[in-house]
């Protein structure tokens, strides 16, 4: 069989593949397999950097910075995900909706190929935590005072951003609204 033809075979069963799974809905999972890719590349560039930086792997993760990664993870992801003062960042990929919860905004993914996959990534929160989990983890292993120092702020703006919210509700049942 010529390269040809079984480059023709394989990419019609992809397309194949492609609108089977859709069953009739746009998925781009063009899309996902370059952002899988982009992850994997970053994942490994990572990994390569811990290597010849000489930094040996600790035997297992501490629970306390389990405990600070997950914190700062849950306050990057929506930081860069939902924020007002981030939508510049996202705005390329996605379109606005409205204000959704205290300083968080609701927007779309733009729907044209190429900026559909980027705008989902980038406007879900749990979408952008395993991006910002391995950088997190990459940063602890390679830089590991600074990222501590970064994930210990973010874990303090999560827990001030927790005790706004209480006040609010407080405030508002003992006004009656």
């Amino acid at each position: 069989m010529t390269d040809s033809r079984l480059a023709r075979r394989l990419h019609a069963a992809l397309r194949r593949t492609r609108r089977d799974y859709a069953a009739g809905h746009d998925r781009p999972l063009g899309g996902y397999v370059a952002a899988m890719a982009g992850f994997a590349a970053c994942t490994v560039a990572w990994t390569i950097a811990v290597r010849r930086s000489g930094r040996p792997l600790p035997e297992r993760p501490e629970p306390w910075d389990v405990v600070l990664t997950s914190v700062a993870t849950f306050r990057l992801s929506r930081l860069l995900s939902k924020a007002a003062v981030t939508s510049p960042l996202r705005a390329p990929f996605t379109r606005y909706v409205g204000p959704q919860g205290p300083a968080e905004l609701h927007e779309e993914a733009q729907p044209e190929q190429g900026k559909h996959t980027v705008g989902e990534l980038a406007t879900c929160p749990f979408c952008m935590s395993v991006w910002v989990a391995s950088g997190l983890t990459a940063g602890r292993l390679l830089w590991p005072r600074a990222t501590r120092t970064a994930m210990g702020t973010l874990t303090a703006l999560a827990g001030a951003d927790a005790l706004q919210l209480a006040y609010g509700a407080l405030v508002d049942k003992a006004t009656g609204d």
